[in-house]
Parts: structure tokens; sequence; C-alpha cells
């Protein structure tokens, strides 16, 4: 289990910028890790009521169950650490883990865990590294029929971490393109038939 803080600024990107992006960075095939998320809700929407999201990452070798919450600055993550075999159980039974941390925190909001069901996923090739700014994820995503990219910038300092997002961007001369979270754009996805 851990809990940590995240603040994260994020952008769109076409698809050029993605391989300029790459490009500058030396990216090769075996830098990306492909990631599946899976994300959950109670029928009638509980956690996106809240402000929270749900998920559980796959990853080639074992999976994390996360819920994020709004924070002062940014967001809390809250995360159980899963086994490659807990994953994929999980993900086949359209189920979270009834225990555990993540479980603990829903059972105070009167959200029993086993009222949660499997509303939708989304795969992400990802190359994640630290620059002098904070951690750099460059991603390339999938989900249904709709396919996309984007830069996140996970700083410590919101202030400070703002300008220095700001300046890359100036740098790769990249036009800012406000980015839904993954988990809003696959359900809207969703709603409009494009899975």
């Amino acid at each position: 289990m851990s809990e940590q803080q995240e603040i994260e600024f994020k952008t769109l990107l076409t698809a050029e910028e993605h391989k300029k992006i790459c490009h500058f960075y030396h990216l090769i095939e075996t830098d990306f890790k492909l990631q599946t998320n899976c994300y959950f809700d109670t029928v009638d929407k509980k956690l996106h009521q809240k402000g929270w999201g749900l998920r559980i990452r796959r990853y080639p070798d074992h999976g994390e169950l996360t819920l994020k919450t709004p924070a002062k600055n940014g967001l809390l993550e809250t995360t159980d650490s899963l086994s490659l075999k807990q994953t994929e159980q999980l993900i086949q039974q359209e189920k979270i883990l009834t225990n555990g941390t993540v479980a603990n925190k829903l059972l105070k909001e009167d959200i029993a865990p086993s009222q949660l069901i499997l509303l939708t996923q989304l795969t992400t090739k990802r190359a994640e590294f630290e620059i002098d700014t904070g951690l750099l994820a460059i991603d390339e995503s999938w989900y249904g029929l709709c396919h996309d990219f984007e830069l996140e910038l996970e700083v410590a300092d919101s202030t400070q971490g703002k300008q220095d997002f700001l300046e890359l961007l100036q740098k790769w001369k990249i036009t800012y393109q406000p980015a839904q979270n993954k988990i809003t754009r696959a359900l809207l996805a969703k709603e409009k038939n494009e899975f």
C-alpha cells in the first residue's frame, strides 16, 4: 500500500508533436511500456460524483489498484499492489479487491467494494523518465475507436511545475490542448458508441 500526492500538468499532442518529443529524447520502442487501465464505479456513479477515480492498472508482470481523490494540490493516490494473477482474475471477474487500503477508504464513505463495476478500459504505451523539472510521461492511448497522444509532467510543486510545463511546451513549439483525464476520455468515447 502507498499513498502519495500527484500534481501533474498535461496536454494532448498531435501525432507529429508526439514524434518530435520522442525524437528529442532519442526514445526507441523498448523505452515504452504497455499498460491497461480498467476503470470502475458504482452503477449510479458515486465515485464520479465525488470527483474520484478508481482503476486497476495491469502491467506485463504485476498490477495496481489505485483510488484517486482530490487533495489541496492535485490528487491523493491510494494504491494497493497486486500480483499479475490477482490482476488478471479481478479484471476477468470485473471486480476490485474487497480488502486492503483502497477498500477500507471506500467503506469509510459507505461505498461497498462489491458495488463497483467495470465501466471501461484503455490501453497506453508509455515512456516515463525523470527530467530536471519532474517525471515526464509520453503516452499513446487506445480506447475503442479512439486513439490519442498525451504529454504529462508530474511535479512536486504546483506553481513552479506549471511554469516549467509551459516552458517545455514553448521550447517544443507545442500549443497547449487541455487533456481530460483518461477515464473521462474513455467514458465519453463509450457514451458516443465509439467503442
